[in-house]
């Protein structure tokens, strides 16, 4: 396998590309009774998002179910936002519980440059039911404004 970074879809379900096709690896843990499916590295997730302008503002969208909010950090310039954040698996439930283990847990990450300048200071972030929604102002480029000569 090359050095190059892998896809979240191919650490998720453990397939690595092989000269244009997918191959199945199969992963156990210490302990584990060969039916385990899981990822070879420990790298961040990365987020989902929905990114789209309503009115005079770009509005990016993505679930972080399960994640407090002081787990979560935002990172927003005039053109490039970044959401890091943490989302802890149950500590109550051993491996050896489990059917199935398929959420996605520990680290994840999301950079996405926006298709328009927006103004930083002004950006909203509210969360309902998992949902997290950045409200991010455009820079209005018609807005003109006029300032007086001070003498000195």
């Amino acid at each position: 396998m090359s050095k190059e970074k892998r896809s979240f879809f191919e650490r998720l379900t453990g397939t690595v590309a092989v000269d244009g096709e997918e191959e199945a690896v199969k992963t156990t843990s210490k302990g584990g009774h060969g039916n385990e499916w899981l990822p070879e590295e420990t790298d961040e997730g990365q987020l989902t998002v929905d990114v789209y302008q309503n009115g005079n503002e770009i509005v990016l969208q993505t679930m972080v179910a399960g994640v407090a909010p002081e787990n979560l950090n935002i990172s927003i310039t005039r053109d490039m936002v970044t959401i890091k954040g943490r989302r802890d698996a149950p500590s109550n439930i051993t491996n050896e519980n489990y059917f199935n283990k398929e959420l996605y847990w520990g680290s994840f990450s999301r950079t996405v440059l926006l298709p328009q300048e927006i103004e930083p200071e002004e950006a909203e972030a509210t969360q309902r039911h998992g949902l997290l929604t950045l409200r991010l102002p455009k820079v209005d480029k018609e807005k003109v404004r006029e300032i007086k000569v001070k003498v000195v």
